[in-house]
């Protein structure tokens, strides 16, 4: 962000000859060539900078002093049905469908779900543990990082109606032992989100789902159904958002109320399914 956005302005310039003047037309400049939420980061960035130097009296005051510059109303995803969500999964090739319904019920995003591996599954609690994310280098190589927080390290229960479908995957589609990914690619090589898109976007359009639904509004659509009886808390833990002491959390969580969240979910996919309660 700073070598692109920042240094081929300001690098060279000293600190005390930046006018908040020179800074509105610098981002305006930025917006006419890339996204807003790119220099909304790239304008708190020089922020923080030109901050830390008021703070060391470098400078008297800060330039940054565009309102409105340091935010981005992200605009609302769709949600799909939970219709919707196995109409794509009964659409899209049999190796993805576990993964489509994963995303859904359990929340999870693409890297966490490209990471895991079979001991990350307990089919007897109905539940997964969520200990890293795959990346991509820019050469193309992947690798599995460790989550951002604490909070990304975590347990989360799915819905026992999965159950089926999990276990139809691991017997079928999944690497070899314990340390296999639960996920691959059709030649057995790690899933990688470039060449999934094209099945997802094949299996979205077969199921008659509109185009503006990506991937990633899976997980929108699991953390908006789970929050109707969930608290705050209980949310952005099972989300990965904020939470210190995740080994504490996996004791207690998988069989208390993150199993009751899951299984409200199951409840929906039960209905849906013409199931009923039970």
């Amino acid at each position: 962000m700073i070598r692109l956005h920042l240094l081929p302005t300001f690098g060279e310039r000293p600190l005390s000859s930046i006018t908040t003047a020179q800074v509105r037309a610098w981002r305006t400049k930025c917006l006419e060539r890339t996204g807003e939420p790119t220099v909304v980061k790239a304008y708190q960035i020089l922020r923080a900078v030109l901050n830390t130097a008021v703070d060391d009296e470098l400078i008297r005051r800060n330039p940054c002093r565009i309102k409105g510059a340091d935010r981005y109303d992200v605009p609302e995803r769709p949600v799909l049905a939970v219709s919707e969500v196995y109409a794509v999964a009964d659409s899209i090739a049999p190796r993805y469908r576990l993964l489509v319904l994963l995303a859904a019920f359990a929340g999870l995003r693409f890297g966490e779900l490209a990471s895991l591996r079979r001991r990350d599954v307990d089919t007897d609690s109905a539940a997964l543990m969520v200990q890293r994310s795959q990346a991509e280098m820019q050469t193309g190589a992947l690798f599995d990082k460790a989550p951002k927080s604490n909070a990304g390290v975590r347990p989360v229960a799915f819905p026992t109606e999965l159950l089926p479908d999990v276990k139809r995957h691991l017997d079928n589609y999944a690497g070899a032992g314990r340390d296999g990914h639960v996920f691959l690619g059709p030649q057995g090589g790690r899933l990688r989100r470039s060449n999934f898109r094209d099945d997802w976007i094949n299996a979205r359009k077969k199921a008659g789902v509109t185009a503006d639904v990506h991937f990633h509004d899976l997980r929108h659509t699991g953390n908006t159904l789970a929050a109707s009886g969930a608290s705050l808390r209980e949310l952005m833990t099972r989300m990965g958002h904020n939470t210190p002491r995740a080994a504490l959390i996996y004791q207690h969580m998988v069989n208390g109320r993150d199993r009751e969240i899951a299984d409200r979910l199951g409840s929906m996919i039960r209905k849906e399914r013409g199931e009923g309660d039970s």
